[in-house]
């Protein structure tokens, strides 16, 4: 039986939808519905949000099994609290299981009992301390972030899985001074490089999207490659 995978993401975002099919476990399937956004700031953001529950309740349409909210800091904007009501709207507007890439980056780092880590991320200062206090308020020590100061969404997307390797690689501090490594973004291609980054840094990296899909593909009883790595660690 297929399974069918939702997926809410801003209108420019070029990243999830090819990041997800080349993660979905066999027998399959990824939908996608957009909400308007096109630089990635505070205000812009919060703007987007207003249609998310819109295109989860288009995604029922397509009576999808699951929906993942795919944006980092679309689902960490106001904070703790503001993510799990925004898993519980788009449920509700789906009539399906859902996450949000925040509280999937908290899961997932917690299910690898990570307590300090490395963050690196595409965006412009604001936005990185917006990302900074949410972890923090989440438990979590942050070591290091580092950012781009990218606010075009269009030109975060342009960006390539070198790019997120050569970024990690001289924004992270020494590897045995953090438990992770976390890329940010749902729309930078990070994915085909976070096996290579774990095995040169010695700890496990994660992404938005590889977060994101591990949390969505749990809930739904399914598994992915994230679930190999974190069994081995």
């Amino acid at each position: 039986m297929t399974t069918r995978l939702g997926l809410v993401v801003p209108s420019s975002n070029t990243t999830v939808e090819p990041d997800f099919r080349a993660m979905a476990p066999e027998e399959s399937t990824v939908h996608a519905a957009r909400m308007p956004l096109e630089d990635v700031t505070v205000d812009d953001l919060d703007e987007m949000a207003g249609g998310a529950e819109r295109a989860a309740e288009l995604l029922s349409h397509a009576a999808v099994d699951g929906i993942a909210y795919a944006c980092t800091t679309g689902s960490l904007l106001h904070g703790t609290g503001f993510d799990e009501e925004l898993e519980a709207r788009l449920s509700e507007a789906a009539g399906a299981p859902a996450v949000a890439t925040a509280l999937s980056v908290k899961r997932a780092l917690a299910a690898l009992d990570a307590e300090t880590v490395a963050v690196v991320t595409p965006y412009a200062s604001e936005l990185n301390e917006r990302e900074r206090e949410y972890l923090v308020d989440s438990g979590f020590e942050v070591a290091s972030l580092d950012g781009r100061g990218l606010v075009a969404n269009t030109e975060i997307g342009e960006l390539t899985a070198a790019d997120a390797r050569e970024q990690v690689e001289s924004a992270v501090p020494s590897a045995h001074s953090v438990d992770a490594v976390f890329v940010s973004c749902t729309n930078y291609r990070t994915v085909p490089a976070l096996s290579e980054l774990e095995a040169a840094l010695d700890v496990p990296v994660i992404s938005s999207n590889s977060a994101t899909m591990w949390d969505l593909t749990d809930r739904l009883g399914l598994s992915t490659s994230l679930d190999t790595r974190l069994a081995e660690r």
